[in-house]
């Protein structure tokens, strides 16, 4: 298997037969599968991801039937789906799938948006009534009533049946877990893990109520921390030890193709296990779970000295409903980020409207209005602050991309993680203009 590619050329990664029984083992641990046959999977990751692989694996193990689906063409309103027909989830009525935080962010705005264009007293029910779930979820009860009445109609967004959904390949906002949690589905797992750990790493209990946590570890695997000096993570830290996530186990890979000088990097033999070090920075709990609060490689240091942590300022952006994609770049040199933004084109043209402009304007034409990067701006910079992101990490300028970022164009992993270094030399001219470098 190889690895994404997100920070880099993708490395090639070993997987045994061991690794991949020791995966699906801790898979088989975490999750309840129907003993009537009655659970079907909508499968839509590609199978080069060994998360979505090895998930379809446990589903052939135990007989449950998986059906195909594409991100553009799942729900009825996917943009491949012809107006007055059905989309896959509508028309297989799944009751489990894998997913990442993309779609599932995207599924958050798609819920928004619908509210925002409803009557004032329809968003006052629905505001009630998620406010009511909540709070009866985080006591450990159901609400049958309002699931009936209100929730119902989200949940046939997908097919109706969804009882299952296990995330993984980057953290979730805690807002889009806890939002599909009360819309969606009941049970939204949130798992951890790496290609070098065949995707195994830690699993959320299913009676975890809490939200952006990524559980405990696996059956198969210990975890350490261990000092990252350099960005003031420690073990010692208080109230949770922090620190870069190390994984050991029978789920570790031998090592990476070819390359034994990284494998000698990453890999370490101790206490009789093989153990790989992540470069995820985490937090250990009190009820020994861990949360993903991190990434060596996605840590900028600004030139006032702060530090910014470029996926986490994503991960938040990304729920704000203009945003349809977003990539944030820091130069050590300046002391602001800055953003390129895909932006929702609906969303985009509502605020054009506000702006005054003429309803003809194109979507291209609108990216290209320094108005409307001013406009988008400020919509960052209200949500930056509704998710209580520091000054400094909000973006200072953004630049529109008229381009939808897909794997075809090499801008995003199969998994719809970014690829930064590939974003960068793309758009490079226009980032130079945002921190003012001709």
């Amino acid at each position: 298997m190889y690895t994404s590619g997100s920070t880099g050329v993708p490395k090639g990664v070993i997987l045994t037969h061991q690794n991949m029984t020791a995966t699906m083992g801790a898979f088989s641990d975490s999750v309840q599968i129907s003993e009537n046959n009655e659970d079907v999977f909508l499968g839509f990751l590609p199978l080069a991801h060994v998360f979505e692989l090895l998930a379809e694996s446990v589903c052939l193990l135990c007989g449950v039937s998986i059906g195909y689906s594409t991100p553009l063409t799942m729900i009825d309103s996917s943009s491949k789906i012809k107006r007055g027909t059905k989309g896959d989830a509508s028309v297989l009525h799944p009751t489990c799938l894998t997913a990442v935080p993309l779609i599932l962010d995207r599924i958050y705005k798609g819920v928004y948006d619908k509210v925002s264009k409803g009557s004032p007293f329809q968003k006052a029910l629905f505001e009630f009534a998620f406010n009511y779930k909540r709070k009866w979820l985080k006591r450990g009860f159901s609400t049958p009533l309002v699931d009936r009445l209100i929730f119902s109609k989200t949940k046939q967004l997908m097919g109706g049946k969804l009882r299952l959904i296990l995330t993984g390949g980057a953290p979730l906002s805690p807002d889009t877990h806890e939002l599909i949690k009360i819309c969606l589905c009941d049970t939204v797992i949130q798992g951890y893990g790496l290609t070098e750990t065949c995707s195994c790493a830690t699993v959320m209990d299913l009676h975890d109520r809490s939200n952006g946590r990524a559980g405990n570890p696996a059956s198969v695997c210990d975890i350490r921390l261990i000092d990252w000096d350099e960005g003031n993570y420690r073990v010692t830290d208080k109230p949770f030890p922090r620190g870069e996530i190390c994984i050991g186990g029978n789920n570790i890979s031998p090592g990476y193709y070819k390359n034994a000088e990284k494998t000698k990097e990453d890999f370490f033999e101790d206490d009789g296990k093989r153990w790989f070090k992540t470069g995820d920075i985490g937090e250990c709990h009190a009820d020994g779970v861990f949360k993903i609060i991190d990434r060596k490689k996605d840590l900028v240091k600004l030139q006032a000295g702060e530090y910014v942590s470029l996926g986490k300022v994503e991960s938040e952006l990304k729920t704000c409903p203009v945003v349809e994609n977003i990539c944030v770049y820091g130069d050590s040199n300046k002391d602001y980020t800055v953003a390129l933004v895909v932006p929702n084109p609906a969303q985009l043209q509502d605020l054009a409207t506000k702006l005054g402009r003429d309803d003809n304007i194109s979507f291209e034409k609108l990216c290209e209005d320094p108005a409307m990067e001013q406009s988008v701006l400020q919509e960052l910079q209200k949500h930056g602050k509704k998710c209580k992101l520091e000054k400094f990490e909000v973006p200072a300028a953004v630049k529109l991309c008229t381009e939808v970022w897909s794997p075809d164009m090499g801008l995003v992993t199969a998994a719809f993680k970014l690829k930064r270094k590939d974003i960068q030399e793309r758009y490079q001219k226009d980032i130079n203009r945002m921190y003012g470098v001709s």
